[in-house]
């Protein structure tokens, strides 16, 4: 299994990032728009559809069709973990169906003063047998743009600073 991590710091408290994170909104608001990010059903841990915030047992079904090329793609993502702590936070979704073989995605936050330190963490495997897993270390190629975007977008949205 591959790894890819990145971290950024933002000015604006854990208790702002932490909400705008756990909400589909701020899913939509962090996908660039060259992905064509439909988010095609959300359904909370009680199945209930649309739920305010993404807890423990949440599920979505998106697809995206990066620059507008080829056919979708479609995933389900489950959250599988959530927790909130004094002056940490963290959330991982685990991809059940979708292009990767594995995909884990652990979201950490950590207090900084007055700012928050986001850390995304990926645990992937890519499609092919040993063909993916030779090109696995690859993948950072796709991952950094999206990953430079999604902080620079945070930073845009609560706060601004430089990376750590």
């Amino acid at each position: 299994m591959h790894s890819y991590e990145r971290s950024v710091r933002i000015d604006a408290p854990l208790s702002e990032v932490w909400e705008f994170h756990s909400t589909e909104r701020g899913l939509e608001a962090l996908t660039p728009a060259w992905m064509h990010l439909r988010v095609e059903d959300v359904r909370g841990p009680d199945d209930e559809p649309d739920p305010e915030i993404l807890e423990a047992g949440s599920r979505l079904r998106c697809s995206v069709r990066p620059f507008g090329v080829g056919p979708r793609q479609r995933w389900t993502s489950e959250i599988v973990e959530r927790e909130e702590r004094e002056g940490s936070a963290y959330f991982r979704d685990v991809m059940h169906d979708g292009p990767f073989v594995e995909w884990e995605h652990t979201h950490s936050f950590f207090a900084d003063g007055e700012g928050t330190v986001l850390r995304d963490h990926i645990r992937y495997e890519l499609p092919l047998g040993a063909v993916g897993r030779a090109l696995g270390p690859v993948a950072v190629v796709g991952f950094a743009p999206m990953f430079r975007f999604r902080h620079r977008r945070t930073r845009e949205l609560l706060g601004t600073t430089v990376e750590p």
